[in-house]
């Protein structure tokens, strides 16, 4: 039965004509290099500075930040914040969860009876002034573009 697949991957590419046809040679992370016709390629793959949302979370996924040229603020990014759970000790006061280390599927961070802090994963944000702020939300204009980029990576 044939099925349909949608996916996303990092990859390295250059053009290289193959038998007369435009195309790309294509290095993916485990090193593995391959071809591509143009078409195929480009319907795929978009380069550092015009990924969609979706390319933007891939990359947050891999542990890479973010960030949109359109942003007005410089040095501005996201970044995924894992999960975590913490003794209820150094939290502010009433944020301790009703959970107690012995009914959390995390590791334990303290003694059985002190409650216990699950923190969910999540994104944060460097704003301009260089603060962060904990708990970003995208607007529809973030996740409709189709101008993000990932640090540390070349923007073409």
């Amino acid at each position: 039965m044939t099925k349909h697949y949608y996916g996303t991957k990092r990859v390295t590419a250059w053009p290289e004509a193959r038998d007369g046809r435009d195309g790309y040679a294509v290095r993916y992370e485990d090193g593995y290099t391959s071809w591509s016709p143009a078409d195929a390629f480009e319907a795929a793959y978009k380069p550092n500075g015009s990924l969609d949302f979706a390319g933007a979370i891939t990359a947050l996924k891999e542990g890479r930040k973010v960030a949109r040229s359109g942003w007005n603020g410089k040095g501005m990014w996201i970044a995924l914040t894992p999960g975590s759970t913490f003794d209820a000790s150094f939290a502010k006061p009433g944020h301790a969860s009703k959970h107690r280390a012995d009914e959390l599927r995390h590791e334990p961070c303290g003694r059985d009876d002190v409650p216990m802090i699950v923190l969910a994963p999540h994104i944060d944000m460097r704003a301009a002034d260089g603060t962060m702020v904990v708990g970003w939300l995208a607007s529809q204009t973030d996740m409709l573009a189709e101008d993000w980029f990932v640090l540390g990576v070349p923007v073409l």
